[in-house]
């Protein structure tokens, strides 16, 4: 128990790197490997699948990843741990049995189930007035789940809907033989199950300030060599790209957070207790957390078939640019007559330069993007209009994209239940089923929003540079909700940017957010202030009609913005 355990992470999203599982298996010891394959948007992509066939609704990527790399996880006796169950672990599991048998391999395969609630969703109260019934309801699971099923023996844990760092926690809680109420340890593995979440995010990937990355390689993947205590060491295995800092490592734990009490199903971690120092070339030492009882409810991933979605994109090239937007507007306008999809959102992207020496400088983007109940307001009738505008439209007419039909689209929101209202299970390699009582205390989520403060006492010359110059950002998405978290690199840079970058001077910087609700959260051990930016992404990621969905960029849209910096601090 004095050695720490060392727990890596080979996926941040369905889709990520299909390699890293053998690069993380080969580059070093790992006790165990984890992978994320689910987000909002993935619970409705596997949802879609299940419609068409009830054996589906798990991420197919982790078993072609399991055939090529499993007998090397056993070799190795590294565990497996991974959401990849989606909405069906117990087919994932039995497809991993057949796939082991076929192999010739040993491996005991569990998995955790219970999050799974969309058989009471009439009970639970999740049909939507407009949406009808759920497409998928998936509770938050926590790591108990994980934590028995590892404690029973078992080398492969496939989960479906659980918090992302519970794959890390889970594991560390078994290892370790926390009790319950070790909130600290819970919320010290919470942290670095955070960091680990997302993959290369924590190793440089997304990085403000990328050009600094000196191992210009494919990032490698991060490692947690957690301890006794929850504090870890964030790291990678020796040779791979990229880099592990104090930075980066913050980048990551600023990524779709709230306020500094982050709450989950088996603890509620204060991020505002977060300490950071380097620990070494590509180490990060996290210590100091502090945990408290989780909320009394547990969060619920919904998502409603919302309708059908499409899009278009106009090039606009030279002269007028504003002009032959105006008139494509128009001529879209008439074309769906007196009764238009219920929803028509129009983007111009870019910005023709004065006397431009390239077509590219001569070039605007745009975007008309729809949606509507009725799939055939924005199919073909929709695309057709936009490409029949060709010889009869705006000079130099082109468009990105030949027309199509269309596709569904979801809408994500969140809904919560009684922690005792969730039948969480484990279910052993043996087929033994263990009930997971919820936490043994609960407390309500704080409140604790930052006011604005004064602005900051500015001495000296100024320049008027971008925010960027001394701050980094990273951005996401939670549902609906964007988040930007932003950090000075300096102590005296955090001493301009706190007072400085207030809700009202956020909201003048990005005024996309004008008409939104803003909530404004500090952590001063991090030197950062987070945003949350109410419904900017309408009604999630695959409802969104904004450019970028997913908020990933906004973050570097606010580095962009130019201010007046004390010189002194550049």
């Amino acid at each position: 128990m004095s050695q720490p355990l060392r727990v890596g992470n080979a996926s941040g999203f369905y889709g990520d790197r299909f390699a890293a599982v053998r690069e993380m298996l080969e580059g070093g010891p790992l006790d165990v490997l984890t992978g994320d394959y689910l987000a909002e948007l993935t619970m409705l992509i596997l949802g879609r699948g299940r419609m068409k066939d009830p054996d589906a609704g798990y991420a197919a990527t982790f078993l072609r990843q399991m055939e090529e790399s499993l007998g090397l996880a056993v070799e190795r006796g590294t565990a497996i741990v991974a959401n990849a169950g989606g909405l069906n672990p117990r087919g994932l599991a039995g497809r991993l049995r057949e796939l082991a048998a076929r192999l010739g391999i040993e491996v005991r395969v569990a998995h955790v189930e219970g999050d799974d609630l969309l058989a009471r969703a009439g009970e639970l109260g999740f049909a939507d007035s407009r949406h009808g019934a759920p497409l998928t309801a998936n509770a938050y699971l926590g790591a108990w789940g994980i934590a028995e099923c590892l404690k029973r023996g078992a080398d492969v844990v496939v989960t479906g809907r659980v918090t992302d760092a519970s794959l890390v926690v889970g594991p560390a809680a078994a290892h370790f033989g926390w009790a319950r109420d070790d909130w600290d340890a819970l919320a010290g593995a919470t942290v670095a199950g955070h960091v680990l979440e997302c993959g290369a995010q924590a190793t440089g990937g997304n990085y403000a300030f990328f050009e600094e990355i000196y191992n210009v390689k494919a990032p490698g993947f991060p490692i947690a060599e957690i301890h006794a205590d929850g504090s870890s060491v964030i790291t990678k295995h020796d040779g791979t790209g990229g880099a592990v800092t104090t930075e980066t490592v913050t980048a990551q734990l600023l990524y779709e957070i709230g306020g500094p009490s982050y709450a989950g199903p088996d603890v509620t971690t204060r991020f505002d207790t977060v300490e950071l120092a380097q620990d070494g070339p590509d180490r990060v030492r996290i210590s100091g957390v502090k945990g408290t009882p989780p909320p009394p409810a547990t969060k619920v991933c919904l998502n409603h078939l919302g309708g059908h979605r499409n899009e278009m994109t106009f090039v606009l090239t030279g002269l007028g640019i504003e002009a032959k937007a105006e008139s494509v507007k128009a001529r879209m306008a008439d074309a769906f007559g007196g009764a238009p999809p219920s929803r028509v959102e129009w983007t111009l992207l870019g910005a023709v330069r004065p006397d431009p020496a390239t077509q590219g400088e001569a070039t605007a983007l745009l975007r008309c993007a729809v949606l509507d109940p009725d799939p055939d307001k924005v199919g073909r009738a929709f695309s057709n209009a936009a490409v029949e505008l060709a010889l009869a439209g705006y000079p130099g007419f082109t468009m990105t994209s030949p027309p199509g039909k269309g596709s569904p689209y979801g809408v994500y929101s969140p809904a919560y239940v009684p922690n005792e209202a969730v039948d969480h299970v484990a279910v052993t390699a043996d087929g033994v089923r263990v009930p997971i009582a919820p936490a043994p205390a609960t407390a309500p989520l704080p409140v604790t929003e930052a006011a604005s403060p004064e602005p900051p006492a500015v001495r000296g010359p100024v320049a008027r540079v971008p925010l960027g110059r001394v701050a980094g950002a990273r951005s996401g998405d939670k549902g609906g909700d964007a988040n930007i978290g932003v950090w000075a690199r300096t102590g005296a840079q955090w001493g301009w940017l706190e007072p400085f970058l207030t809700v009202e001077r956020f909201k003048e910087l990005l005024p996309e957010t004008q008409e939104h609700t803003v909530h404004r959260h500090v952590l001063p051990n991090l030197r950062a202030v987070n945003f949350v930016v109410e419904g900017l992404l309408q009604e999630g990621v695959s409802a969104s009609t904004r450019f970028d969905p997913q908020g990933k960029a906004l973050g570097e849209w606010l580095r962009s913005r130019l201010v007046d910096i004390p010189e002194a601090l550049l």
